[in-house]
């Protein structure tokens, strides 16, 4: 997938001034967030359940080789064929050689992120691969020929009347309205797709170590038509998805849909733990699990670890102000919204994706919101001091930060530069009592809104005040 994260302020802007994107994601915000705070009221110790859940995945990253050796041992042993590559180059080319071994002529695919992020579907398409998404989100933007915007409801972005608009184009049919007939109109032209697909592929929720299975979390029967039906299943899966026992599977699990969806529990959970046996009604003749690195130990041995805890439930961006405003696709990538705003250039580089680690208000909605409490607003912290660093911010910005740093860190000409500030404030807000344009890198605040001038007094001179009396 094409990186265009360096365009995301003009991106930002042009989804700002788009009416119907502003109308799909105030819907998408009312249904995520309330559904959310409704769920997690089932949870009578939801904040021990987080940091079990927290604890969890530190714990196995931290010791995510030994897991993943174990797990290799027992897929191989129940049949897996296990492969582990490097690259996005790599994972394609492997997929794309199972394939042509298999005389594989159309792919049937379940919702994959790490799809997404190496262009699976285009490399097979170029091989002479017919691909068919098959999660009804994922199946709109491929017919669309667009990139998900939400990592859990891919056309999030899209209205009812862009489906169905989409639809009467694309499948030749009079246009529907209604949004059940919709959903029955792609049931009816994705079901010989599930017949005659010679090869699913599915990414993987987990990967459990205790038993070497793969495991995905789906709201639609898909993802377990696309892992028994055809005759050869591929299920490609990040490192950093292991999870020790089922134990710990369950205990995320209480968490990962309440977080996503606002359910209890999601509709399907697949295990899957290598191909077809005797006496199996169904299942692949062949199973195979493509084992991708693609930056994580990377973002493994640095400061941002922490982000490998991700569950993929998209709680951030559906609490994310930001996100809420402007959707996913001025992210530039895979991964949008505050976890977005960390993975982006963790993997890309921070040289790509600048503006990123700068797209939040900080006021830690995400941080809250997730489910194995990963400290984001920290991480793009850290990312800041980094582009700080390695003088990859504009020279004005550093410039600015380093004088204020430097008042700052002198108390008394800090407290006399304020009380200077504050009284400038209040003569320049004048009788409104507002600010209608700053100066400097203020002059963005005040592009689109007022701010309200100060009182004329400090905070330390208001305190004071209180304290005497």
């Amino acid at each position: 997938m094409e990186i265009t994260s360096a365009r995301f302020k003009k991106v930002a802007s042009q989804k700002l001034a788009d009416p119907k994107v502003q109308a799909a994601l105030a819907n998408a915000k009312g249904r995520f967030v309330v559904a959310r705070a409704r769920a997690i009221k089932d949870l009578d110790n939801f904040e021990e359940i987080r940091q079990a859940a927290a604890d969890v995945r530190d714990h196995c990253l931290a010791n995510l080789d030994q897991y993943l050796e174990e797990w290799e041992r027992k897929a191989t042993a129940a049949g897996t064929i296990v492969h582990w590559v490097e690259s996005a180059a790599e994972m394609t080319r492997v997929v794309l050689e199972i394939a042509r071994s298999n005389e594989v002529r159309k792919v049937i695919k379940s919702k994959s992120m790490l799809g997404e992020e190496t262009g699976m579907n285009e490399y097979l398409e170029r091989g002479g691969i017919d691909v068919r998404e098959t999660d009804l989100g994922e199946y709109i933007i491929q017919q669309a020929n667009e990139h998900p915007s939400h990592i859990i409801a891919p056309a999030t972005h899209k209205s009812k009347d862009d489906i169905a608009d989409l639809f009467a184009q694309k499948h030749q049919r009079p246009r529907l309205d209604d949004i059940t007939k919709l959903t029955h109109e792609a049931r009816e032209i994705l079901r010989p797709h599930f017949l005659d697909a010679d090869m699913g592929i599915t990414g993987a929720n987990f990967l459990v170590a205790e038993t070497g299975s793969t495991m995905i979390v789906t709201n639609e029967g898909n993802g377990r038509m696309t892992t028994t039906m055809p005759r050869v299943h591929v299920a490609i899966s990040s490192i950093e998805k292991c999870i020790p026992t089922l134990e710990d599977v369950s205990l995320i699990m209480r968490l990962l849909a309440r977080s996503a969806t606002g359910q209890s529990i999601s509709n399907y959970i697949s295990m899957t733990t290598g191909p077809r046996r005797q006496g199996d009604s169904d299942g692949p003749e062949q199973f195979h699990v493509i084992i991708v690195d693609i930056g994580r130990t990377r973002v493994l041995g640095s400061d941002l670890r922490p982000a490998l805890r991700c569950i993929r439930c998209g709680a951030c961006m559906n609490h994310c102000p930001v996100y809420q405003n402007i959707g996913g696709h001025a992210y530039g990538w895979v991964y949008p919204g505050p976890i977005g705003s960390v993975l982006t250039p963790a993997y890309v580089g921070l040289e790509k994706a600048l503006d990123l680690p700068n797209a939040a208000t900080m006021c830690n909605q995400c941080g809250v919101a997730c489910p194995v409490k990963i400290p984001l607003p920290d991480l793009m912290r850290k990312l800041r001091e980094k582009q700080t660093q390695l003088k990859l911010s504009p020279a004005s910005q550093r410039a600015g930060m380093g004088a204020w740093a430097w008042l700052a860190s002198r108390p008394f000409l800090y407290g006399l530069a304020t009380k200077v500030a504050v009284r400038l404030g209040k003569l320049a807000g004048g009788k409104e009592s507002m600010l209608h344009r700053l100066p400097f890198a203020g002059r963005e605040w005040t592009r689109g809104r007022d701010l309200p001038a100060p009182r004329g007094r400090t905070f330390r001179e208001i305190y004071a005040a209180r304290k005497k009396n």
